[in-house]
């Protein structure tokens, strides 16, 4: 028999709406039950309504053994093509549980790579949308092969760029390196992210874990710092997805997106009362950086994470910056290996597409303690110092309250690069504490006084008032400007309109050699 054209092309669409339906119908429904979108409902609640152009429909893989053969499986577990989110480009891969468990073999993973290949030729963002059993165990190293292209491109990307993982479901052993060769990992809080299975772990060592205690969310972002965002559910993770989205450039040649300026509130009366006047006693800097961004949005990354240090993102009239900040209700705001860690991370983030740094100071100095001293406190503070050193965007910092010994060096003093260095009237500014130094520096004085207690602390007045105020500092030139906290974010934004333009020439090498 004969086929027409029109039997052609109505097997054609008949072909495409079967392969759209992944797994089929139970499947899908049992991702329903279980909370879970399907990997085409994820793409559909991201992107703008009938922008999604997808590639690699008729895609499968080339597996012969274990009954391979004769088991097609559609698009090979993996939805991958490009859209527009909040009208700008945007590549996208999403992996099909229904298909196969969503397990990657050659094939998915070099659907994946090809993605990604198309984002970085187009300078357009990459989102990975992760929910799969793992390798295909039953195309042996083909599956590793796929992986591993797939980590290629994640290196290729970075820098280049942005690039977000959505962990939506399981996403277990070597799978988990590529969500963490990214720039930012989302993860709901049903899902799971580890390298060694709650299984394997019962046979070595006899310790029973479940998946959530070992990689569940709460795990990866307070205990390992691995996540950046967590999301009660897949429409959650989509709608942080989109709004981190909208902070960001497209690409490391572009500058971020501004959008209409907000002129207001450039004098708030609050921010002169908002730091007790006691300096022992803590206080929310968010505080003060909802009083400083635009409209009070301020998309905290990494929140539960080294919870002592603050970054994240916000607008000022209407341009992306980046915002670093000691947390002084943590430790005292103290630097500690995972602060340093999280803010030098950011740091280099927002150096590579072009988010100008505003630093909110109030650091006591890095934390003491032999756990931190063998855990290489060194070496990991010293990350903080090569990024803020390496950083070429705009950087603008405002000591607000204490800044002591090499915490004040690392939060991106003068000599750090600092375009601009403001305080506050507040601001002590010193090599430590005056309590401390006054036992020092007067040690004798105080010995010999009669009322070692009253003299101590006048002494310690007398120290503050003469070496740590912000006045001494302005004389040597460390500090550009002592402001009143009231005008805080009118002259943050006339300091950024200023400096908006900075271009800065370093020397020509491959990279430097940051102390990992």
């Amino acid at each position: 028999m004969v086929r027409t054209s029109k039997d052609r092309i109505a097997a054609h669409h008949e072909k495409k709406q079967q392969l759209r339906q992944g797994g089929g119908p139970e499947r899908a429904a049992k991702q329903h039950a279980e909370g879970k979108l399907t990997a085409r409902e994820r793409i559909g609640a991201l992107v703008d309504r009938d922008t999604f152009q997808e590639m690699g429909l008729f895609a499968q893989h080339r597996g012969l053994l274990f009954g391979m053969a004769d088991k097609p499986l559609p698009a090979d577990g993996v939805v991958t093509g490009s859209a527009t989110v909040n009208g700008r480009t945007v590549h996208i891969a999403s992996q099909d549980f229904t298909v196969a468990g969503g397990s990657a073999g050659e094939v998915h993973g070099f659907k994946i790579a090809d993605a990604m290949k198309t984002s970085i030729t187009t300078g357009t963002p990459f989102v990975f949308i992760n929910d799969s059993g793992g390798a295909r165990v039953q195309e042996g190293v083909g599956s590793l092969a796929g992986y591993a292209r797939v980590f290629y491109h994640n290196t290729l990307l970075s820098g280049v760029v942005p690039q977000v993982s959505l962990i939506c479901g399981p996403c277990a052993g070597g799978a988990a390196y590529s969500p963490a060769l990214t720039d930012f990992i989302i993860q709901t809080r049903y899902a799971y992210m580890f390298i060694t299975g709650p299984a394997v772990i019962r046979q070595v060592t006899g310790e029973i874990i479940s998946p959530e205690q070992l990689g569940g969310a709460r795990a990866q972002m307070n205990a390992s710092g691995v996540v950046h965002f967590i999301a009660e559910n897949d429409g959650d993770a989509v709608k942080i997805c989109k709004r981190l989205l909208a902070f960001l450039p497209s690409n490391n040649m572009e500058d971020p997106p501004r959008v209409e300026p907000d002129k207001r509130h450039f004098y708030n009366a609050e921010l002169n009362t908002i730091v007790p006047d006691e300096p022992k006693l803590p206080y929310d800097v968010r505080d003060i950086i909802t009083r400083i961004v635009d409209r009070g949005d301020f998309m905290e990354v990494h929140k539960e994470f080294a919870r002592n240090i603050v970054v994240g993102f916000g607008r000022l009239v209407g341009r992306t910056i980046g915002i670093i900040a000691n947390q002084p209700s943590v430790l005292a705001g103290a630097l500690d290996i995972n602060a340093s860690d999280k803010a030098a991370r950011f740091i280099r983030f927002c150096n590579a597409f072009n988010i100008p740094l505003v630093t909110l100071v109030d650091v006591p100095g890095f934390l003491p303690g032999i756990d931190q001293e063998h855990n290489g406190i060194i070496r990991h503070g010293a990350k903080l110092l090569f990024a803020y050193s390496a950083a070429t965007v705009p950087k603008i910092t405002l000591v607000i309250r204490k800044a002591y010994g090499g915490g004040y060096i690392a939060m991106c003093s003068k000599e750090l690069g600092a375009d601009r260095v403001l305080a506050w009237p507040t601001a002590e500014i010193a090599v430590m504490g005056a309590e401390g130094a006054a036992e020092i520096v007067f040690r004798r004085e105080i010995s010999a006084a009669d009322d070692q207690d009253q003299r101590r602390r006048e002494l310690i007045d007398e120290y503050r008032e003469t070496f740590s105020t912000p006045y001494v500092s302005a004389g040597a030139r460390l500090v550009d400007d002592i402001i009143e906290p009231a005008e805080t974010r009118g002259v943050l934004a006339a300091v950024l309109d200023t400096l908006v333009t900075k271009r800065e020439l370093r020397p020509h090498k491959k990279h430097g050699n940051i102390p990992l």
